[in-house]
C-alpha cells in the first residue's frame, strides 16, 4: 500500500509543488494521474520511490516511512520493488535489447560482474521471459537504437518488469508515441497491472487514455487534489476543476 498523509512538496526555488496530499493506494490498482504541466502530477509519482524528497507530511510505501532516513542501502533496497518508466525510454542505444533489460538485474548482483556484464542463466532466463509477456522476444539480440519508438517502451517496461516490482510508475510513458502505438503500450500496461497485480500509477497528458485504461484517477491542480475517485465518475465539469478551463482537443483526445 502507498500512504500519503498531509504530504507537502517545496522545491528549492520556492515553488510548492504540492499542498497537504492525503492519498492511499491499494496494492494491484491502476492509477491515472491527470492535471496541466506543472500541476504537480510528476512530482507525485517521483515522491514514491524517492526520487524526490517529501517536504511535509508522512509517506509510507509498502510499510517504509519514505523520509530523510531512508538512504544508502536501504534505500536501493527499497527501490527494487518499484519500477520506472519514462517518457524518454532511458535505453543505451548502442547495445542489445537483452543488455538493457539485464540492467535491472544490476542489484542482484556483485558488483564485479555488473561492471563486467557477467549475468547469470537465471538472469538471462528472466529477462528473455519479460520480454516474452510483452511480446518482444525476438527483438532481444538486436540494437535498442534500431527499434521504434513503441518498440523501446515496451522494452523499458520489459525492463522494469525484470525488477520483479510490486509498483510501476509510469511518467508520461506514451507522450512520444503516436495513437495506434500508444494505445498499445497502453494495453501492456493494463496486462501487467491485471496479470502481475502489479500496481501501475501513470502520470497521463491525455484525458481519453487516461480514462479508457485507468480504472481510478486523481486530478491535481497547482499542488492540490481536486479529486480521487473511479475514472468512470470524470465529466466535463469536473475536468474544468481540475483543469481551471476548457479543455483543447489536444488535450482531450489521445492525439
Amino acid at each position: 500500500m502507498i500512504k500519503f498523509d498531509k504530504v507537502g512538496k517545496i522545491y528549492p526555488n520556492g515553488t510548492e509543488a504540492l499542498k497537504d496530499v492525503s492519498v492511499e493506494i491499494e496494492q494491484g490498482e491502476f492509477i491515472a494521474v491527470i492535471g496541466l504541466s506543472g500541476a504537480g502530477k510528476s512530482t507525485l509519482i517521483r515522491l514514491v520511490n524517492k526520487m524526490h524528497d517529501v517536504t511535509s507530511g508522512t509517506l509510507i510505501v509498502n510499510d517504509t516511512v519514505v523520509d530523510e532516513t531512508l538512504k544508502g542501502k536501504e534505500l536501493r533496497k527499497f527501490r527494487r520493488g518499484i519500477g520506472m518508466v519514462f517518457q524518454s525510454f532511458n535505453l543505451i542505444g548502442r547495445t542489445t535489447v537483452i543488455r538493457n533489460v539485464l540492467a535491472a538485474r544490476v542489484a542482484e548482483i556483485p558488483w564485479f560482474r555488473a561492471l563486467l556484464g557477467l549475468y547469470s542463466k537465471e538472469d538471462k532466463i528472466i529477462a528473455l521471459d519479460a520480454l516474452n509477456k510483452l511480446g518482444i522476444l525476438e527483438k532481444a539480440y538486436s540494437r535498442a537504437d534500431q527499434l521504434s519508438g513503441g518498440q523501446m517502451q515496451r522494452v523499458a517496461l520489459a525492463r522494469t518488469l525484470a525488477q520483479n516490482p510490486k509498483i510501476i510508475l509510469a511518467d508520461e510513458p506514451v507522450a512520444s508515441l503516436d495513437p495506434i502505438t500508444a494505445t498499445q503500450v497502453m494495453k501492456d500496461f493494463e496486462k501487467v497491472n491485471k496479470e502481475f497485480n502489479i500496481t501501475v500509477i501513470a502520470n497521463m497528458h491525455h484525458v481519453d487514455m487516461a480514462l479508457k485504461y485507468a480504472r481510478r484517477v486523481i486530478g491535481i491542480n497547482s499542488g492540490e487534489v481536486i479529486f480521487d475517485g473511479p475514472a468512470s465518475l470524470v465529466d466535463n465539469d469536473l475536468l474544468k476543476r481540475i483543469y481551471g478551463r476548457e479543455l483543447s482537443d489536444d488535450d482531450i483526445m489521445e492525439h
